[in-house]
């Protein structure tokens, strides 16, 4: 069983990899059973999106950053057995030129050493309007 300080490094890892726009190195830090859910019912974006199916949607997001990448940063990390939680902020600049930061709760799940599961919970109103208009 890994520690629960060794959890806050994988998942610390896990998200300045995807801060960095490396698509192929966050599916790779998942487990195969992988999966990542987003809160809400904004159609495109809220749901679940298994390993297999995130790459695509990762990708497409990226082209709509200047930088090709959303920033996300913790600012909290708290760890119990296969679980961590993490408060955290982003920032991006889209293509034309607003700017796109939210705030997070993120519930990411453990095993094998690699990202199980992240449950995102978002300031849907923000996204909605900076991804698809108000």
């Amino acid at each position: 069983m890994t520690s629960t300080a060794g959890n806050k490094a994988i998942v610390a890892d896990f998200f300045e990899t995807f801060s960095k726009g490396d698509v192929p190195g966050v599916i790779d830090r998942m487990h195969d059973e992988g999966s990542w859910w987003v809160s809400g019912a904004i159609e495109g974006m809220s749901g679940t999106y298994p390993k297999a199916t995130l790459a695509g949607l990762l990708d497409g997001a990226r082209a709509l950053y200047r930088e090709r990448a959303l920033r996300i940063t913790p600012t909290v990390m708290t760890a119990e057995d296969d679980r961590v939680a993490v408060e955290a902020t982003s920032f991006a600049t889209m293509e034309d030129g607003r700017v796109y930061a939210n705030s997070y709760h993120f519930l990411v799940t453990l095993r094998d050493g690699k990202v199980a599961t992240v449950r995102e919970y978002m300031d849907t109103i923000h996204a909605r309007e900076t991804f698809f208009g108000s």
